[in-house]
């Protein structure tokens, strides 16, 4: 049977067939952070590998996390366990079925990126 309709078939054509929204790119960025925030623990047991291993094996990982990409590394490993952080609180909050009217959807979507944002400048500042 033939689909009469011009209706899109899948949501994966984003920007061909559905308009971007803030709800698209919190739900991407949430995956995403999900997956930054495995691999950059990965770094950090490799950092506590080397310092098992010996004072050699810790001076090189510490000279690479130390550098200007170890430190963008990290920088944007932390912000990603914030930004998962932050939004599993907001999908608790809907698991307990509060702020699923849209309004509410899209504040607390800003919520979630400027809260990740200030606690990642904050602990930056601090450490």
């Amino acid at each position: 049977m033939q689909n009469s309709t011009k209706r899109p078939l899948s949501p994966f054509m984003l920007g061909t067939h559905y308009k971007w929204q803030l709800t698209s790119a919190t739900s991407l960025l949430h995956r995403a952070t999900g997956i930054a925030a495995a691999v950059g623990s990965l770094v950090v047991v490799y950092w506590l590998t080397s310092l098992a291993a010996g004072p050699q094996a810790f001076d090189i990982a510490t000279s690479f996390l130390g550098s200007w990409l170890g430190k963008f590394i990290l920088f944007f490993w932390t912000w990603a366990l914030f930004y998962h952080l932050c939004n599993g609180i907001r999908h608790l909050m809907w698991d307990l079925d509060y702020g699923f009217d849209l309004p509410t959807t899209y504040l607390t979507g800003k919520i979630v990126i400027i809260a990740s944002a200030i606690l990642n400048l904050l602990l930056w500042l601090v450490a």
